[in-house]
């Protein structure tokens, strides 16, 4: 059999498999990679190399440092304080899906839901008004400003190791706006939007600040995280792992310090607990199976594909890009599709004689906003719903579409309308 098509049937199989067996992904995707390399599409000696090791370094040690400031109990007071300067209940949910958003930015999408969301529950009992709406919201705005920083998601780390993007370029890049305002144009959009869907809840929010911090070293850890890959940022010739090497390393130190704080391993063991190895691994097999096809010529031949469907136009390509993301991770979880897209994409813009990074960025724009639209769509959506299941309240499509839609087309309009006229030209 033609070498290209065993790897894109293979490919196609394990994909369907990604979707079937939800739970199972990681086994999937390395059983997927040992037949890669059992049938030679990927050379044994060639696997380890196709890892990006520092993408996983990067997500193991924000996890573990995410894990210590949750812990410290920094959120919920961050929040406590942010809900005393809101009139009533339509401004305190602006202002937490706001926070939750922000928090998002620096710190994974389900660990800001399970940080914010109990704050939300709280107020809606004590308003006796129905927390669904407002927990949804809060899911929401983590999943979409993930993207607004280098280590707000897993997919931003894939585009910014791919790409080979520092921290500082999200920010600004090529001289011009980076993804990250385009992402946060898209969220004041939505501003309005939750003014309208809340705009019978006018109920005067009273919250009393009872959290107290148990420990600052977390938070110095995750603004130390920021500023140091800041700082790398200005070193173009840096090693490869530098980025990762940062994380691991102030994750060590906050461990260690807990270990000397506390006298006691409960604190260190549950930080490596929190480390989802499960997502390590997806991704590990994932980058050999991507390797596999590519040394196959599967992603130039669907490049080719693309370009054909869209007729060599720029505007047409770019609206199919982020088109198809926007309607696939709805129903698809994004890591995998934005690791396998990206290599695709930039094809694409060669293919077409143009800078990759439209298309880079409308890909993620579009992934990252598409899981918005379904509950399903997004991990922090399952996680939203979990917390509201937990307390006795159920929650249909419906309501998660009702402010899901509407949410989702106006950021995704917005960001990539941003992204356009910033890196069209």
């Amino acid at each position: 059999m033609n070498p290209m098509i065993l790897a894109l049937a293979l490919f196609a199989v394990m994909y369907v498999l990604l979707l079937i067996l939800s739970d199972k992904r990681w086994i999937v995707a390395l059983a997927a990679a040992a037949i890669f390399i059992i049938l030679g599409i990927l050379p044994a000696g060639s696997a380890l190399g196709a890892i990006n090791w520092n993408v996983l370094m990067m997500l193991a040690g924000t996890m573990a440092i995410v894990e210590l400031f949750i812990q410290s109990q920094m959120p919920i007071l961050m929040a406590e304080k942010l809900l005393q300067i809101t009139p009533n209940v339509q401004w305190a949910v602006v202002a937490l899906s706001l926070f939750s958003g922000l928090i998002s930015a620096f710190v994974d999408n389900v660990a800001t839901v399970l940080m914010v969301a109990p704050v939300g529950l709280a107020v809606a009992k004590r308003l006796k008004t129905n927390p669904v709406p407002v927990i949804i919201s809060i899911a929401v705005s983590s999943n979409l400003q993930g993207a607004a920083t280098l280590v707000g998601d897993t997919t931003s780390i894939l585009l910014g190791s791919y790409a080979k993007m520092s921290f500082n370029d999200f920010f600004w890049f090529l001289g011009r706006p980076g993804i990250c305002f385009a992402v946060e144009a898209g969220a004041l959009m939505t501003v309005p939007i939750l003014l309208f869907l809340f705009r019978k809840e006018k109920e005067k929010v009273s919250a009393d600040v009872e959290a107290k911090v148990t420990n600052y070293m977390p938070t110095i850890l995750l603004l130390g995280t920021i500023v140091l890959l800041i700082i790398a940022s200005q070193f173009p010739n840096r090693p490869e792992l530098t980025n990762g090497i940062i994380c691991c390393t102030l994750a060590v130190i906050g461990c260690v310090y807990e270990l000397i704080r506390r006298r006691k391993a409960d604190t260190v063991v549950d930080v490596l607990k929190s480390i989802d190895y499960k997502t390590l691994l997806l991704l590990s097999g994932l980058f050999m199976v991507i390797d596999g096809i590519t040394r196959a010529g599967v992603i130039d031949a669907i490049a080719a594909l693309f370009v054909k469907a869209g007729g060599g136009s720029k505007v047409l390509m770019y609206v199919l890009i982020v088109g198809v993301s926007v309607l696939l991770s709805a129903f698809i979880d994004n890591i995998p599709y934005v690791a396998t897209m990206l290599p695709v994409v930039t094809g694409i813009a060669n293919l077409m004689g143009i800078s990759p990074y439209l298309f880079q960025f409308g890909l993620l724009i579009g992934a990252t906003l598409g899981g918005n639209i379904t509950p399903v769509g997004a991990s922090a959506n399952i996680a939203g719903i979990g917390i509201l299941q937990k307390e006795g309240y159920k929650v249909s499509t419906g309501d998660f579409m009702r402010i899901g839609v509407p949410f989702t087309l106006t950021a995704a309009i917005t960001g990539a309308l941003v992204v356009w006229l910033c890196y069209a030209h």
